[in-house]
């Protein structure tokens, strides 16, 4: 087997579901007896300095010309066409989502970043993806052919079924804290049902986009919802399975999602599943699992909160749905093998 040099900008110990995905295919690729060696890249992707692109540009250049450079989305989108021309090697894209199609990101920043991931792209021997949606949007709107494009879900392992909350019911969002996940949006439909029992925890760095979760931090204090609201920050997996286990409903009401691993654990636990009605959470969420929402819609999300609150009878009915769905999800092993295929179509 080829040798593979998987280049991550930053600390792939960053507890983030695109960083956790990596970490377990680098796992499982090893378990599958492939020679794989992390290349850490500078961790200001995907805004990249002038010196940081020089120091990637050296890096890559250090990789064998035989070698597949495996290139994380978070760096491999906001890299020059030219940069990677100057350094010709087999390079596959690992797209968690485009770039240029996250919340929050300028008008004129996500259309550059939308032209540099287009260019970038049409440089890879294969693309990887996270999602059958994702591989759709690359072909349509990316002109990344069919037979480029692998779909490598994360995979989810069993889990315990969640005992729930001793006292009021509990809200649980995991991902890390930024625009795209739609955390004000929960904020302002929480603020909608505080004559309602419970409490709402969200699990995720504070530190990815530190405007977003100041906003965020404004809008529990301006709502006086300090005591009901707790933001958890970044968790061990240990800490975060335990919050699963306490949790009665899941919601994320994001604007995109490339895949929502934080989903489909979720699901494994028996928890039934609120999400933002957008990217892959369609496929994610199974309708008799959860409930989808249209992104940035408080009112829409408060009143499905206020309706899954109050009726414990629909709730059992989505957390027997959920649980009887995950069954079934792919593992990381799956993953993995996905991977090695597409792999073994780029060595060629």
């Amino acid at each position: 087997m080829a040798e593979v040099v998987f280049a991550i900008p930053g600390d792939v110990d960053t507890p983030t579901g695109g960083y956790r995905y990596d970490r377990r295919v680098i796992d499982e690729l090893r378990a599958l007896r492939w020679d794989v060696k992390p290349l850490r890249l500078p961790g200001d992707f995907p805004a990249p300095s002038a010196a940081s692109l020089q120091e990637t540009e050296r890096l890559f250049a250090t990789a064998p010309m035989d070698a597949l450079l495996l290139v994380d989305g978070l760096a491999f989108g906001a890299l020059p066409a030219a940069l990677l021309d100057r350094v010709p090697r087999k390079y596959v894209a690992l797209v968690h989502h485009p770039l240029g199609l996250e919340t929050g990101v300028a008008r004129e920043r996500a259309d550059f970043l939308l032209q540099t991931e287009r260019a970038a792209l049409a440089r890879a021997r294969r693309v990887i993806v996270t999602s059958k949606p994702t591989a759709a949007l690359l072909f349509r709107d990316f002109g990344v052919a069919k037979e480029k494009i692998t779909v490598a879900e994360p995979g989810t392992e069993t889990a315990p079924r969640a005992k729930g909350s001793d006292g009021a019911p509990r809200l649980l969002s995991v991902g890390a804290v930024n625009a795209r996940k739609g955390y004000d949006t929960l904020v302002a439909a929480l603020a909608k049902i505080a004559d309602l029992p419970w409490e709402s925890r969200i699990a995720g760095t504070l530190d990815r986009d530190p405007t977003a979760a100041a906003n965020v931090k404004a809008a529990i204090k301006s709502n006086k919802l300090e005591s009901r609201i707790r933001l958890l920050g970044a968790l061990d997996d240990a800490t975060l399975a335990a919050e699963y286990d306490r949790a009665t409903l899941f919601v994320l009401p994001s604007h995109f999602e490339g895949f929502g691993m934080a989903f489909s654990e979720a699901m494994a636990r028996g928890l039934p599943v609120v999400a933002g009605d957008a990217g892959a959470a369609p496929t994610t969420v199974p309708s008799d699992a959860g409930v989808l929402v249209t992104p940035g819609d408080a009112d829409a999300l408060a009143a499905v909160l206020r309706r899954l609150l109050t009726d414990s009878a629909e709730r059992k009915r989505r957390s027997d749905a959920a649980w009887r769905h995950a069954q079934h999800f792919p593992r990381w092993r799956d993953t993995a093998k996905a991977i090695a295929g597409a792999l073994t179509e780029a060595a060629k």
